[in-house]
This record gives C-alpha cells, structure tokens and sequence, in this order.
C-alpha cells in the first residue's frame, strides 16, 4: 500500500507535467478534488481525472518546460506529503481566477520560475482522491515581476484595460475545457 500511494502521488505530478490522460486514468481517482482548484478555470474543478488534465493545461498553457522536481516525500497511512519545486519558463499568460471570473491574467514575461510547494495527497485505492497545496505565491510573483509592483504589474493592468485580458482568459479557459474532455476519450 505504502508504495502504490506514493506512485500516485508522484505520478499526479507526472500528469500535470505532461497532460497524459491514460497516466491519469492510473493514478487519480473518479472522486478526486482539488482543493486549489478555486484560482483555476472551472473546468479544474471537475472530479476525477478530467480536473486534473484541466489543471495541467491551465498551467503548462503559462509555463513552458513545466516540471515538479521532487524533494521529499513522506507518508502516513492514506496521507502523501510531497514537498517539491515548481519549474518553468513563463511563456503564456498566466490566468488566475476568483469564484470562476478572471481575477488577473499575467502577460508572458520569459521569466524562469523556481519555486517551493508541499502538497498534501489523500490516496485510496491506489489513486489519488484529493488535493491540496502550500505554494510559495509571493516567490512567483515575484519571480514574475509583479510583486513588488512594477513594469509586468502595469503590463497585467493595460492587458485588463485593451481587453487581452478576458482574450487570455478564454484561451486558458477552452485549452483547460479541451484537456478535461480528453480524459473521456
């Protein structure tokens, strides 16, 4: 039990990296859900395998050569604590949501992220059923050249104001809604 949980585990990030939807089928349970799935488009949301392809998409839409090397990984019954890095290059705009409208959309900056989370993984029955994560947001922020304010935080605003904003917004929106489908194919 002990290692097929872990595998689960680590293949979910595998899954995001990638969007392999038969890879997703093995290791995220039917009833799986995200708890950090409020920031992401809707399609995210969705139970089983679809959220995950989602999440994915949503994210390797923003950050080219996404990848989740891992550092630790430490379990306790159906419990997976993994602690990794979040890597990539920011070569697409970073769409972020509240309560399923745009909250802010990043414009490509061709910055390199490199950034802590640890994730928290309920496995059953070998699959991953739930998620959630501590992400070091302010590092990518920062890293992204929003915060502290500064020029990317006035490109966000004049991407808001011109429109591009909702644009990237629904580009996000369909890739995510794509990727969703594709597990049931």
């Amino acid at each position: 039990m002990e290692h097929d949980a872990r595998d689960a585990a680590l293949g979910l990030f595998k899954v995001l990296e990638t969007g392999r939807a038969a890879l997703a089928a093995e290791v995220v349970h039917a009833e799986f859900s995200n708890r950090e799935a409020f920031v992401s488009p809707a399609a995210c949301s969705l139970p089983g395998p679809a959220g995950v392809l989602a999440s994915g998409a949503w994210m390797r839409h923003a950050f080219a050569g996404l990848r989740f090397p891992v550092l630790d990984v430490a379990q306790e019954g159906d419990l997976v604590w993994v602690r990794l890095r979040m890597q990539g290059r920011h070569t697409g705009a970073f769409v972020r949501y509240r309560e399923g409208a745009l909250d802010q959309a990043i414009p490509p900056t061709g910055a390199e992220i490199d950034f802590e989370h640890v994730h928290l993984l309920r496995v059953r029955d070998g699959k991953v059923v739930h998620h959630e994560a501590i992400r070091d947001d302010v590092t990518l922020l920062g890293q992204l050249g929003v915060f502290p304010p500064g020029p990317t935080a006035l490109r966000t605003l004049a991407w808001k104001v011109t429109g591009r904003a909702a644009r990237a917004a629904a580009r996000v929106t369909t890739a995510a809604a794509r990727a969703a489908a594709g597990a049931h194919t």
